[in-house]
């Protein structure tokens, strides 16, 4: 009798487990004027603000109510935000223009611009190094720049296009190369690089997250659509799921010990971890089309995501490409909790 009660208590925790991690949804929905493209959203999760990213500006809303505080105008081809609290600084990656726009965060008025690498795509800040990444596609490297005094201070050749960025242990850096399928861990004070993992069991790493209580990576990756757990010591893939189609950015809340891949085909691919070296599904949240980036709030443990809608045309020609142009005041940033 005790080992059937045993195995129901089990069998009633994992049904909670798998309901509380399936019982996200949509809560609300942030408007954003304009009709411009966007990339990677950022939470400063102290000030309560969100950075979205939108074409040639970064429009900041209040993180709790969706209310527009203010634009940071003149970024061309804008991909990231990174936000230096201690400095009162706050950084754009400007992909068309190799440059970087520095801000304050306080009035959101320019102070300066930087020259950095060839489009600068993902932008990163380590509050440990006290330094700014940026992901460069065109010049397959890393420029870093000291978030105190805005001096770009070095150049690390990755011979790859960067994704995002996190930080390890031991003050290590960890970037997936989406070109290369593999990760990168890398010194932000000497720039050198200290390991390379090769992913092996898919292509096209664009998400990238960490777990410092185990020591794990969970890379989302677009081909074959899949969630890997790589340990960050070694480079070992220890897990890996299948997720939806068009992930771009991938979230672990340690609090609740879920892995979160944000799949532009309209989901969230939601993954528990029960110990360092065991995974399981708890299901998927439905989303909307395009909802491809993510940032998670780690006070609240919502997940804001871009999206917006399109009218298809199909193309003139065989082999051509849709036309594809964003409906007018569809613009949003989904808030999905419980």
């Amino acid at each position: 009798m005790n080992h059937i009660r045993t195995a129901l208590v089990g069998l009633f925790a994992a049904a909670l487990l798998a309901q509380g991690a399936t019982d996200y949804k949509i809560q609300s929905r942030y408007p954003v004027p304009g009709t411009g493209g966007w990339d990677y959203i950022t939470i400063d999760d102290s000030a309560r603000r969100l950075y979205v990213s939108h074409a040639t500006q970064v429009e900041v809303l209040n993180a709790d109510t969706g209310q527009l505080i203010g634009t940071i105008a003149d970024t061309p081809g804008v991909h990231g935000i990174a936000i230096a609290s201690a400095f009162k600084h706050g950084f754009t990656s400007n992909g068309k223009e190799n440059k970087v726009s520095v801000f304050d965060p306080s009035d959101l008025h320019l102070i300066k611009k930087i020259d950095v690498g060839k489009g600068p795509d993902g932008i990163y800040y380590d509050a440990a190094s006290k330094r700014v990444f940026t992901n460069n596609h065109g010049s397959d490297d890393i420029t870093a720049i000291d978030a105190e005094t805005l001096e770009v201070v070095g150049t690390l050749k990755v011979e790859g296009a960067g994704e995002q960025m996190v930080t390890g242990r031991d003050g290590i850096l960890y970037v997936n190369l989406e070109d290369k399928a593999e990760v990168v861990a890398f010194d932000p004070k000497t720039l050198t690089v200290k390991q390379r993992f090769p992913i092996g069991v898919a292509k096209t790493p664009t998400g990238l997250a960490f777990d410092a209580k185990y020591n794990r990576l969970f890379i989302g990756c677009r081909e074959e659509p899949m969630m890997v757990v790589m340990d960050a010591a070694n480079g070992k893939v220890l897990a890996r799921f299948p997720i939806g189609k068009g992930v771009d950015a991938a979230a672990f809340d340690s609090q609740s010990q879920l892995v979160f891949t944000s799949n532009g085909e309209g989901s969230i691919g939601v993954f528990h971890q029960k110990s360092a070296d065991e995974y399981e599904d708890a299901g998927a949240i439905k989303t909307q089309q395009s909802a491809k980036t993510l940032a998670l709030d780690p006070k609240t443990q919502k997940l804001f995501l871009p999206a917006a809608e399109f009218d298809v045309v199909p193309p003139a020609e065989p082999g051509g490409r849709p036309k594809r142009t964003m409906k007018p005041g569809s613009f949003v940033v989904l808030v999905v909790g419980k």
